[in-house]
């Protein structure tokens, strides 16, 4: 077997033949188209040569075999008759040469990885050689060329990594591999290879947002529209997920209305005559001014007592007869009471003003149980009588605001808090007080111990925080009232409950801030969660926080261990809602006879009012100009108390009085009280139901000759003052007989205070915005002759005074006897066309802002 090596051989192998009579021609090499041929070098000898005709190459075949056979000249012409050889077996072998370099089979690898575990083999790489020999062909050796990777690749193509991978340090890895075969060749392009870090499959809910923005009135929005319960591929025979907003942070517990008790009381349609112990404090209701109070910041009166502090309730204040009927509500937030044996903690007591130290009735806390006693006055005084009321609540020491009514149907007390019904645990008896002649005293905060002492004093003072402590004698609240009454504003929500499939079961608390739903299929659960929402149902919120938390428990088959969900927190931002501006507006200034104030009707005050509230819009186009403002935009919504205030000295009782027919409140949710200070109008309702009643306040002076004006201011409010009005300002003049009679002297030389006076049925004609500045020729002649009249009428009138001084002075003295004169002759129309150039600025001067004095013939 002969060996040739390399590519193209122009001699291969050397042949011989021998011929004992002759020579040797020609060597024939009979093959399948062998790539070869032999040629004769020496007849005589018989020596030749085997070359290859073209490439030989490996790659394309390793070896050949032939047959070759020599063969003399022959004999005769032509070499006839010529001999052969026997047949010579050659086989070649083709030598490789290491000419091709490794290449990989893919042009990329890609392969994922979870973190935190070591593997053995991530992914193999595998390159291949074209050489057709073993030592050329096979590849030896593969290597990482990209430095400082936690990863390492062995003699076959496989990857591990060396160390745990984090998801959280980073994500992917891209490294470049390359490869040599087994003759050091080495490949002439490296092959990147990309390695994802997956984290950890952590049983939990993926997809929703840590904080969620709430624009205020927006209605129910989607908590977490995306979000759904990643189980790792377990299999779960039920989900039961619980959502809890957390609000105790927001005003009372939540957000609910920040009305006045009162407007609050009126608002849910409570029983009347209730009496509110802790008012802000005033000037008729100063009895709270040495409490400290916290109005917050959206005007929510609230007291705190310390264990130092308390109130005496004035006699006046405090209903007489409570009857065997009667209601006591509060909102209360209080903790647990320090020391081992903890005193009385008095909210409310009726006790013996002096002499003795009887308690009539109580409402104290006492180690975490909330006790209401009494103890009432009874013709049989020897028999027990149910005295003391206890009920142990979680809720009375959880330092959280809740709302508590105390409903008495006397033998029968009944205690509501957060609208939840509560039966005493505890009933004791006591034999009824026995009637005496002795006075009470009605405390807030603590106990008044008139009796059994050197020196009266409080006790039992009580530590925490009371707001609206109200009591109503006779009449006991319905269930209704007392839901509405601490009803929140916000909650949770189920956003398209009619699409929630059927097999979801949910379930609310009463305050719907704790929403539980439970399901046994994942992907309907999923569905479900997303449709939980926020809503907030005040025109104004309060912004701010809300923390939400969400805890899910699963169920797996059988006894297989299940997995464990972990909580998830998040926060609700409502966003400060656009501050309205409440505007009053009308005549500022009237002017009317003293006929008129002794009149049944008295004088309209505010005719004239209007009311509009706005808001300042951020504009649309505002992103694309700097500093552009806001669009103002009318906005409509509640008031809940308007006040008109006597400026200067109060209203004397003889003579003088605001007055509102009660008709006037018919229909509405507004009442009124009246002082000699002013009136106030409360309740929620409308502006424009404010407006009508305000509309009908009226005055009345039945002794006006001893004042010339008199001066009001009127405000309004929304949500107890959070949101306030401008101070309207009315000034009431009250004309005099003399006082007209000057007036018309004036006219002939007009001082800096004079004032014209119009008849009603010009007023209308002062209102047009869009009004010609330019009189035509009629107006002109009408106002020169309108003129010369007034002369001619001032020059007669001024004889009159000039002959009759005397009697104007009598006249004077007499006012109290009510002689006046006829003033239908000294009203002057005038014509606003006639007012010209300095006679208008006078004329503003006299009656600024646009006002109008009025009087009636």
């Amino acid at each position: 077997m002969l060996r040739i090596a390399g590519v193209l051989a122009a001699l291969v192998l050397g042949l011989s033949a021998a011929h004992t009579k002759g020579e040797i021609c020609a060597f024939n090499i009979h093959g399948l188209d062998a790539p070869f041929e032999a040629v004769v070098l020496n007849g005589t000898s018989g020596e030749g040569q085997l070359r290859a005709r073209g490439l030989v190459d490996c790659e394309l075949q390793k070896e050949y075999t032939f047959i070759i056979q020599a063969h003399d000249c022959g004999s005769g012409p032509g070499g006839i008759e010529g001999k052969k050889s026997h047949k010579a077996v050659v086989h070649i072998q083709v030598n490789d040469v290491n000419e091709f370099a490794p290449v990989f089979r893919e042009p990329q690898y890609q392969a994922a990885v979870t973190e935190g575990k070591i593997y053995d083999n991530i992914l193999q790489v595998e390159a291949t050689d074209q050489d057709c020999s073993p030592q050329y062909s096979q590849i030896c050796n593969y290597q990482i060329t990209t430095t400082n990777t936690p990863f390492a690749i062995d003699r076959n193509g496989n990857i591990r990594n060396t160390e745990k991978l984090s998801y959280d340090r980073q994500q992917q890895y891209e490294i470049q591999v390359t490869a040599w075969d087994c003759g050091q060749k080495r490949a002439l392009h490296s092959v990147p290879v990309r390695i994802d870090v997956k984290p950890v499959c952590k049983p939990g809910w993926q997809g929703w947002n840590k904080r969620v923005d709430y624009e205020p009135g927006t209605g129910s929005k989607q908590l977490f529209p995306r979000m759904h319960l990643e189980t790792c591929g377990g299999p779960l025979s039920s989900v039961r997920t619980t959502v809890e907003l957390q609000t105790s942070h927001i005003g009372k517990g939540c957000d609910r209305e920040t009305y006045s008790e009162k407007s609050l009381q009126k608002l849910c349609g409570a029983s009347s005559g209730s009496t509110d112990l802790l008012p802000a404090p005033g000037t008729a209701t100063n009895w709270t001014a040495s409490l400290v109070s916290d109005s917050g910041r959206d005007s929510d009166l609230i007291f705190r007592f310390d264990g130092r502090q308390a109130a005496k309730i004035p006699d006046w204040v405090v209903p007489q007869n409570l009857t065997d009927q009667f209601t006591i509500a509060t909102w209360m937030k209080h903790g647990p009471s320090p020391g081992l044996r903890a005193e009385k903690e008095t909210l409310l007591c009726n006790s013996d003003k002096t002499e003795m130290n009887r308690h009539h009735y109580s409402l104290y806390v006492h180690n975490c149980r909330l006790v209401f006693l009494l103890r009432r006055d009874f013709t049989q005084v020897d028999t027990f009588r149910p005295a003391e009321f206890h009920w142990k609540l979680e809720q009375i020491c959880d330092k959280e605001w809740h709302y508590y009514v105390i409903n008495v149907e006397f033998p029968v007390v009944t205690l509501y808090v957060d609208g939840v019904t509560y039966d005493p645990y505890l009933v004791t008896d006591d034999w009824p007080i026995h009637p005496s002649q002795i006075d009470v005293q009605l405390t807030v905060g603590a106990c008044w111990q008139g009796g059994e002492v050197t020196k009266p004093r409080f006790t039992q003072y009580f530590r925490g925080s009371l707001s609206g402590l109200t009591i109503r004698p006779g009449k006991i609240e319905s269930q209704k009232v007392i839901s509405c009454l601490q009803a929140c504003k916000e909650g949770l929500d189920i956003n398209s409950l009619e699409s929630l499939d059927k097999s979801i079961k949910f379930h609310f608390n009463p305050a719907q801030s704790i929403l539980v739903m439970e399901g046994e299929d994942l992907e309907n659960m999923n569905a479900a969660v997303r449709k939980v929402s926020y809503i907030n149902s005040r025109q104004f919120p309060t912004p701010g926080i809300r923390r939400l938390h969400i805890s899910t428990t699963v169920q797996c088959f059988g006894e297989d261990t299940c997995i464990t969900i972990p909580d998830i927190d998040a926060v609700v931002m409502v966003l400060q809602p656009s501050e309205p501006r409440i505007t009053i507006s009308g005549v500022e200034r009237l002017s009317h006879p003293a006929s008129d104030f002794r009149a049944s009707g008295g004088i309209v005050l505010f005719q004239d009012l209007h009311i509009i509230s706005t808001v300042t819009r951020a504009d649309t186009a505002a992103h694309h100009t700097a500093h552009r403002p806001g669009v103002m935009e009318e906005i409509i919504h509640n008031l809940d108390y308007c006040d008109v205030l006597v400026l200067g000295e109060e209203l004397s009782p003889e003579h003088e009085s605001l007055q509102l027919q009660r008709s006037a409140l018919l229909g509405k949710h507004l009442d009124a009280t009246n002082s000699t200070s002013g009136m106030s109008i409360y309740g929620v309702d409308s502006m424009s139901n404010y407006e009508q009643v305000i509309r009908e306040v009226r005055y009345y002076n039945w002794r006006p000759g001893q004042l010339t004006e008199r001066r009001f201011r009127l405000t309004c409010s929304e949500l107890n003052g959070r949101y306030t009005s401008n101070e309207f300002s009315l000034e009431v003049s009250i004309l005099h007989s003399g006082e007209a009679r000057e007036h018309v002297n004036h006219v002939v030389a007009p001082p800096p205070y004079v004032q014209v006076v119009h008849h009603p049925s010009m007023i209308q004609d002062l209102y047009p915005i869009h009004s010609s500045g330019v009189p035509s020729a009629a107006t002109v002649v009408i106002v020169m002759s309108i003129a010369a009249l007034v002369v001619v009428v001032v020059l007669g009138i001024y004889r009159i005074h000039l002959t009759h001084q005397q009697e104007v002075k009598l006249a004077d003295a007499a006012k109290e006897a009510d002689v006046t004169w006829d003033e239908s002759a000294l009203t002057i129309t005038v014509n606003p066309m006639e007012v010209g150039g300095r006679e208008l600025q006078e004329l503003k001067g006299c009656c600024q802002g646009g006002s109008i004095g009025a009087t009636h013939s």
